[in-house]
């Protein structure tokens, strides 16, 4: 194949990214095609034999789009795919990922099932995350078909545990992203006008009990230290720490405790969620949960961060991703934004090791919701701008340093 070196000098970037379009219009009956294959298969995270074949699916495409593929069993989840772009040993690689698994459980496509109203596709997974993978594979495939070969390997990590915090796959991502020059993830994009994310909140989840002494209601209440009254107070102090316009939200979703009403409760317990925008927040907020004291005497407080992503932040070199992703949409004649997601992703994950450009999937709306849908008249641009991101020069260790 032909060395790719980017885009310069304009006139040949803007007919190499034409081309790159006219080709992705060409192949989009077959991505629809390919999408409701992979939409009409029920995923939900917590059910790992239902990834078998939509994992076999994928890679059957990534096959014959001339990559290498590995399947990886997982211990919790269905498991892990990584394809690698045939490229000389040393080459740099840069990482493409997605996730196969869903929120909907089996049974879901009986009352939901996969329609086609115009240009838009309905159905469990299309937006959040189908629609991505499929757009991913099909820009490999026409680097492939049209002989351009990119300066940076392709490596490509499909898990099945995204939904799920992604507890089988983070050591792997983690490895592969500080070797990677960049990451690209095909979450779906930010809003229905097709924003990418360049920042996405942390995530922090955490249980906090509160041990008191049970005791009668009625006949020695005062011997008694309620969890729940301890709990209340704790509920408040958590509140406090919302901070609107820095983006700081701490949310008790739950609360659970006690025994019966006429029992002065000896434990309760709150499930709290945070999310944050960066890093220096992120420590913040987790030293001032820790930091919270009970207010009854004999009452006693127990904290325990049981989930977390740290934020993506919006670094120099997603910045620079994020320029060239603009400049390739401009030369295909499209608008492109960006934003900050308030979810988490595997971008997450990478962003700590190396320039993420996130929300490259499918354009449409409705992620976890009964009209979740993409827009397949942005799927042949998505899939051109991917493919063109593919072909820019490495961003290089100089680049990199701010990062």
């Amino acid at each position: 194949m032909a060395k790719v070196a980017g885009f310069e000098p304009d006139n040949a970037r803007d007919a190499l990214a034409q081309r790159l379009l006219a080709a992705a219009k060409r192949a989009q009956p077959r991505a629809t095609s390919f999408l409701q294959k992979l939409a009409n298969v029920e995923t939900p995270s917590d059910e790992p034999a239902t990834q078998c074949a939509v994992l076999d699916m994928i890679m059957a495409a990534a096959e014959a789009a001339g990559m290498t593929c590995r399947r990886f069993n997982g211990r919790h989840s269905g498991g892990t795919l990584i394809a690698r772009w045939p490229a000389p040993s040393g080459t740099p690689i840069q990482l493409l990922i997605g996730h196969c698994d869903t929120v909907w459980p089996v049974g879901t496509l009986e009352t939901m099932p996969l329609r086609l109203d115009g240009n838009l596709m309905y159905g469990p997974g299309v937006f959040d995350m189908k629609g991505g993978i499929t757009q991913m594979l099909f820009a490999l495939a026409l680097l492939r078909e049209l002989g351009l070969e990119p300066p940076v390997r392709p490596v490509m990590l499909i898990n099945s545990d995204e939904e799920i915090g992604t507890r089988d796959t983070y050591r792997t991502l983690r490895r592969l992203a500080q070797l990677a020059d960049r990451a690209f993830v095909l979450e779906p994009s930010l809003a229905p006008d097709g924003r990418l994310k360049t920042a996405r909140k942390g995530v922090a989840q955490y249980k906090v009990t509160v041990h008191g002494k049970a005791a009668h209601a009625g006949l020695n209440p005062e011997e008694g230290v309620s969890a729940i009254l301890e709990l209340s107070y704790v509920v408040q102090q958590l509140h406090a720490l919302n901070d609107p316009a820095s983006g700081v939200t701490v949310n008790v979703g739950t609360i659970v405790g006690g025994m019966r009403p006429n029992v002065v409760a000896p434990m309760s317990t709150a499930y709290v969620d945070v999310r944050v925008p960066t890093h220096e927040e992120s420590r913040s907020v987790d030293a001032a949960i820790r930091a919270l004291r009970p207010t009854q005497e004999g009452a006693r407080l127990e904290i325990e961060a049981t989930e977390g992503r740290a934020p993506m932040e919006y670094t120099p070199g997603g910045r620079r991703l994020w320029e060239a992703a603009s400049r390739i949409a401009t030369a295909m004649e499209f608008k492109l934004d960006h934003g900050r997601a308030g979810g988490g992703s595997d971008g997450n994950i990478t962003s700590r090791f190396t320039p993420t450009l996130d929300g490259l999937g499918a354009v449409g709306d409705g992620a976890h919701s009964a009209h979740e849908h993409v827009d397949l008249g942005h799927m042949p641009r998505r899939t051109a701008l991917l493919a063109g991101l593919l072909l820019e020069p490495a961003l290089g260790a100089r680049d990199r340093a701010d990062d």
